[in-house]
Order: C-alpha cells, then structure tokens, then sequence
C-alpha cells in the first residue's frame, strides 16, 4: 500500500499506511492486494555483512581471488558486478585487475615466507633491519612494518582506507587489508576500528544500488534496489523517500523540478525577485526603496536623496528633466518590462502555490479520518443490518490518500513543465499551450473526482439507513476506480507526451503503482556469518553526537538537518559504534 508522506507543522512525518493501519481491506469489488516479490531490501545492522558477501562470494568465485582482492575490485567498480563483468568481458582480466590495484599473482607467499636471519634494508628509511620485522605485499615490495605502519596510519587520517596504495614509486597495487589491520591494531587499535568502519561502510556509501534510509533521528537501515535507481521506496521504519535525491516522494515530480519547488517555497525567491524588480537600493543605508512618483530623484527615510535610473547618491537640486550635477544617461523603455514580467511571474508562481498548499493542507486534515472511520465503521457493526462488510471504506480511504498525493505533487510539475524555466527551447509556444491544455483538462477531471471521493468518505455513513449506506458505498467504490484510472493516464501523458517528447534534458519520475509504494523486504543474515563472525554488543555506550550518513550529502544542500547513523559490527569482529563519526576516532 502506498503511503503518503508529507510533514506536518511540528515536523513528524505522517503516511496513509499509519492512517489506514488496523482497517481491514477484503473488498472482493474493489480490492487491495500486496506487491508480490520485494525488488527492494532492507539492510539492517545484522545483514549488512552478509548482502556485503554476496557480491564477494560471486567475485571470488568467479575469478578465484581472496576475499581481499575481490573487494578492492568490487570498490573499485562501486559495487557493480554487472560493470565489473563488463570490463572484464571487455578488456580482459589483466586489464581490470590493474585499473583496480590488484595484482595478477595470486599464489605468491606473503610476509610469512622470510628469513627471520637475514638482514633487509628498507627503502623508505634506508636502514638495515631483520627480515622478521618486514612485510612483503601482494605486489612483492618489501618494507619495514615502522614504515607501512606509519604510511597506513597517514591514509587512514587522510580518509583513504578503502584503498591504501603500496609505498613503491608508481605502483599501484592495493594493500591486503588484514596486513593493514594487523600492524595498525598493534599501535593504534582505534584506528584499526576506523579501518573497518569504513571498508564495512563501503558498500553502502560506494554502491550507487543502495543508500541510507533519511529518517531523522536515523533507523539504522539501508536500503538496496534491484532494478530502476528512478523510484518511491519505503523502508522497514515506515519513512517513504525519493531513492533517487533522498527527499521525499514527489512523483510526478522529476528530483530536479523538487528541488527547485523546494527552494523557491522555501526562500520566497519570488517575492525576493519582484522587490528586486520594483525598488532600488538606498546608497547610504541599503534598504529597498520603491519609487512612487514621475519624478527621477528619489528619496529614502533615511534622508539620501538618489538617481532612479543608476542608483548613484546625488543632491537635492533638479527639474523634471535632469538632476543637478548629475548626469547618468536617458531613460531606458525596459524598465516597465522588466516590472510587468516580474509581476506576471509573480503571480503565475502564487496560482500554483495555493493549489499546492491548498492540496497539502487537505491532505493533513484527511489523514484525521482514519479515527473517525474507525468510529463509523464500529458504530455501523454493531447494527443489526445485512450490510456487514464495510472494507469499501478502507479502500476508498486508501485511494483518496494516494489520488490527492497525485493531484498535490502535480502543481509543481505544471508550473516547471510549462514554464520557461527548464523547457523554454524545448517547445514552442503553440506546441505548449496545447500540452497544457491536455495536461490540464486530465487534472481538473482528477481534482474533481478526487474531491467528490472525499466528500462521500466524510458522510455519516453511521447515521444512515441500509438503502443510503448501500449508495454511499457505490459511490466510493466507483470513484475509487475512476481516480486510479485519472492518475495512470495523467502518468501515461507525462511520461508520453510531456517528459518523453524532452530533446535537450533527461527527466525521469517515479513510476505510478496502483498498489502503492513496496515497502522493503528485510534482507536476512546468512546463519553462517553468525558463526564466522561473533555478536556484538550494539547498545555500547560512550557514543558521540550523531552524525549523518556521509553518503547521502546530497541532503545538506537542502537544508535537511544531520541524522544520527546507525550502530553496525565491525567487519571483522571488532567493536564499531557507528554513532560515532569515522572522522572522531
């Protein structure tokens, strides 16, 4: 089922999926059936690793690497098997494996196989040192542990664990991370922690196919899609996003249009920019000021006298045609112009924006019906009557929530699709207005039925005889039909004849789903990582102040306030508290 998400004035997030919570949905006319099959998984602290180890077993097996050396591939391609197979088909395997810092020799033996009798010299210290206390890579340089240590310890600072290059000049290979911890973990063992964190981290903030959900304080979880990046997904927490910008849902919004709504409702960018248009700039004291005469000399409160037309201070003395002692040319006819087309967008802005808002406050107030359904729907039960199944109003209920979300989000698109913001070389102006009166006749047919559903789940069904119940019921079935078939075709023409006809811009929306948003499946840890992998304990204390998951930046230039990060195992059974940001070890 899909839930709406919008945010309510002190902040919470409310869903049709909480409104409709303990309604039961059997209507066989009208009737609400799951999606079959998740295509979206949620990764919680416990399966992490092993949705992490499925993609390496693949990797290892296919191309029998150590597990090391699969997950420098797998990073180096962003977690993409598909791509890392496509390369490899490509370019061959000697190819992929030096693009990524793999080295072609697999079987050679690693630190272990020295004289612990002979006498090394290190080339980054230039001293002479026993064998035993020196380690060879993959890639056979050799040097003393102080200074791979040292060089681990500086990377590791630096933020680059998930590829730590060898010391050798020009060489590219990547170093075996269980080296890389063990000589870390002698001296700095929270360093190490950090080590882990992040290669464990990496396939969530690496991985374009999964993504942390945004709730605010955070959940723990992430999310892994199987198909299209460009969809609504929900998680197990019950917060619906956008997977594709991590705002929420906005569909039949494109992210870009979102943004841009977002940012224009929220800084006033319109008002800002007709009292750009229609005032001037004190000289002496900055406040806007507005001319209200003929005459070219203005004043400000602040006693300044100044030049409309340039701006510059000036003297009080003038007459009609000149200012004395100033002179900064003619008049210039574009000036009420610019006036008239600030005022036009202006007001072609407020026209959406009350739709808009109208919409959203309407869907606020009918997400309260959810109690006083529950009330009617008692009352009536307990009547003696035929009429004993009143699922219709769960379904009508259901459809209202994800019709208005619909016709709500549909303004902002409107106001981006024909305005000249984003399209204006795309169509021309005859070519517009026909498709906005296509687009805009599919709306009205939408809000019009949208309303009348409304209006018929408000009626005190409770109160009424078997024979006007029976007709109330019709008439919610039937406009619940009507209303999912308004919202495909209103998709249909977006995607068909609006956004699909695009020659210059790519803008891709979230598809329409009859049933809603899929919520994510959990994604269940294997028994065998239990076993290979000892618990932890999660609810360690001496957490820091939360911090947001760094792979969903995007969110900060939205304004969207931090969020805490969920507390996972580290990777290889040590204690990672991922409240702490990898930054503060």
């Amino acid at each position: 089922m899909d839930d709406c998400f919008i945010c309510d004035e002190e902040g919470e997030y409310c869903s049709d999926r909480d409104s409709l919570d303990g309604l039961e949905n059997e209507d066989s006319e009208y009737d609400w059936v799951p999606p079959k099959g998740p295509s979206t998984k949620v990764i919680t602290k416990e399966s992490l690793l092993s949705a992490q180890r499925g993609d390496l077993q693949r990797v290892m097996d296919l191309l029998s690497l150590r597990e090391h050396h699969a997950r420098t591939l797998l990073i180096h391609h962003r977690w993409d098997v598909e791509k890392l197979l496509a390369v490899l088909v490509e370019k061959g395997k000697a190819c992929l494996f030096a693009d990524a810092g793999v080295p072609l020799t697999e079987d050679q033996d690693l630190s272990l196989a020295k004289e612990s009798t002979s006498i090394i010299m290190c080339g980054i210290c230039m001293e002479e040192i026993p064998g035993s206390i020196t380690t060879r890579m993959d890639c056979s340089h050799c040097y003393c542990n102080d200074c791979w240590t040292e060089h681990f310890v500086v990377k590791i600072n630096e933020g680059q664990s998930k590829r730590i290059r060898c010391m050798a000049h020009k060489c590219n290979a990547i170093c075996d991370e269980a080296i890389v911890r063990d000589l870390v973990r002698r001296r700095h063992p929270d360093l190490a922690d950090k080590f882990d964190r992040f290669l464990l981290e990496s396939y969530i903030e690496d991985n374009k196919m999964v993504k942390w959900c945004p709730s605010t304080p955070h959940c723990g979880n992430a999310i892994r899609i199987e198909e299209d990046e460009c969809c609504e997904v929900e998680c197990s927490c019950g917060l619906q996003f956008c997977f594709s910008c991590l705002s929420e849902t906005h569909s039949p919004c494109s992210c870009l249009m979102w943004e841009l709504w977002s940012k224009k409702c929220r800084d006033e960018s319109e008002t800002v920019n007709w009292i750009t248009v229609h005032t001037k700039p004190c000289p002496k004291c900055h406040k806007p000021v507005e001319k209200n005469g003929g005459c070219n000399l203005v004043s400000c409160i602040c006693g300044q006298a100044f030049c409309w037309l340039c701006g510059g201070a000036t003297g009080r003395d003038h007459t009609w045609s000149s200012i004395a002692g100033h002179s900064c040319g003619r008049y210039k006819e574009d000036q009420e112009q610019r006036s008239e087309r600030a005022k036009r967008d202006l007001y072609r802005y407020m026209h959406y924006h009350n739709r808009y808002k109208a919409h959203l406050d309407s869907f606020k107030l009918e997400t309260k019906l959810r109690e006083t359904i529950q009330e009617k729907v008692s009352i009536s039960e307990e009547k003696e009557s035929a009429l004993r199944d009143f699922t219709w109003v769960t379904n009508g209920l259901y459809r209202l929530f994800r019709s208005r979300r619909v016709l709500l989000y549909s303004y902002p698109f409107a106001f981006y699709m024909f305005g000249e913001e984003l399209f204006k070389d795309e169509m021309t102006e005859e070519q517009r207005e026909i498709k906005q009166h296509l687009f805009e006749d599919q709306q009205q047919q939408l809000e019009s039925n949208v309303e009348r559903l409304s209006k018929f789940l408000e009626e005190p069904f409770d109160e009424y005889d078997e024979k006007k119940v029976m007709d109330v019921r019709m008439h919610v079935i039937n406009l619940s039909v009507v209303t999912d078939t308004l919202c495909k075709k209103m998709y249909e023409c977006i995607e068909n004849d609006l956004l699909g006809c695009l020659l210059l811009g790519t803008h891709n929306i979230a598809p329409y789903k009859s049933k809603g948003i899929e919520r994510a499946a959990a994604l269940n840890a294997k028994a065998d990582e239990s076993d290979k992998f000892p618990p932890l304990d999660f609810n360690k204390a001496g957490a820091s102040e939360p911090d947001r998951p760094s792979g969903s930046g995007s969110l900060d230039d939205g304004g969207r306030s931090s969020r805490k990060r969920a507390r996972k195992e580290g990777l290889f059974g040590t204690l990672i508290d991922l409240n702490v940001p990898a930054g503060g070890y």
